[in-house]
């Protein structure tokens, strides 16, 4: 069957279309963005104010007509951080559903974690034994570690990258003050959280999805994205500090042309960059895979093992003399 996701995002609304039926993997048949940036969107009362709603709902409109035009059978619209933590997110979510007829289902912070782990475990299998998952996003952070399908730990910070460009990073390019600023504030809020993951002991493996360490990966010499999905892209620590302190010295501008940085995300390059480093520090990472599943992926893998648990007929009772 055909599926779609509908993510609204801090950054960008993305519609995923895939093919896809239980115990196989899906396969990507379209996609659709918009970049609407709702958290940089938010006013001083940290709502979303009456033309962000406007816009979500144009792009929500825009995006239900690309997944009829595709053939969608059947759409799982969710929203993320900017949504759910503005303080109007109800009159949001009602006003859009009440336009478009889209239900959004807000996701928390530690779901976001746990579907976007289950995505990654499926992408590298069982073999990559204990798994340790970071996902920089544009309003938060999320880590996740374990063994099996369902992560032992699974922690949102509120550390995305558009978020802190927004609240802390005025300048363009920023002033150093303000930078400094920003990392002692990144790293007192993931050492929070080192000690509930360093219990559980050594990851096996280390992956990071989302397009900030994809952009980064890019800039330390990762293969690029038209390479395909199935070369391995790495980003090491050393690697990583350097670009911190090139990026700093940057404007938007100088940055959106180093090699795989959009326009529209080089402004927040740097917050990124300085999360990422805080993470791979503070969690004594030295190098860490890129994942091409994230959560889009889980979200669907989710919604595919429900319906394999729904088809498996219930087992007769056993036949007794």
């Amino acid at each position: 069957m055909r599926l779609g996701v509908l993510d609204v995002g801090s950054n960008t609304v993305h519609l995923l279309v895939v093919d896809a039926h239980p115990g196989a993997r899906p396969l990507p048949a379209h996609s659709h963005k918009a970049e609407l940036r709702l958290a940089q969107l938010l006013d001083g009362s940290e709502a979303i104010g009456p033309e962000g709603v406007d816009r979500l709902i144009a792009v929500v409109r825009d995006a239900l007509q690309a997944a009829e035009d595709k053939g969608v059978e059947d759409l799982l619209p969710f929203a993320t951080s900017a949504v759910r933590e503005a303080s109007n997110a109800d009159e949001v979510l009602a006003r859009v559903k009440e336009a478009t007829g889209v239900e959004l289902q807000v996701l928390t912070g530690e779901e976001e974690a746990r579907l976007t782990f289950l995505a990654a475990r499926r992408w590298f299998g069982w073999s990559a034994g204990k798994l340790l998952c970071v996902d920089i996003g544009g309003g938060s952070l999320e880590i996740a570690y374990g063994i099996d399908e369902e992560p032992d730990a699974a922690v949102s910070l509120p550390l995305g990258a558009g978020r802190l460009t927004a609240g802390w990073l005025p300048g363009d390019p920023p002033d150093p003050a303000d930078v400094r600023a920003l990392r002692r504030h990144v790293r007192a809020q993931i050492a929070r959280t080192v000690g509930e993951f360093s219990r559980l002991g050594t990851p096996d493996h280390v992956v990071a999805t989302s397009k900030t360490f994809k952009q980064l990966a890019r800039l330390a010499g990762a293969a690029r994205s038209t390479e395909g999905l199935y070369v391995q892209r790495d980003l090491k620590r050393e690697s990583l500090e350097a670009w911190v302190a090139r990026l700093a010295g940057m404007p938007a501008a100088e940055r959106a042309a180093l090699p795989g940085v959009s326009e529209g995300r080089a402004g927040q390059l740097l917050a990124g960059a300085l999360v990422a480093e805080g993470v791979m520090d503070l969690f004594g990472i030295e190098r860490l895979e890129i994942c091409p599943w994230a959560l889009r992926e889980g979200v669907i893998l989710r919604r595919l093992d429900h319906m394999e648990t729904a088809q498996v007929p219930h087992p007769t009772a056993p036949v007794t003399a």
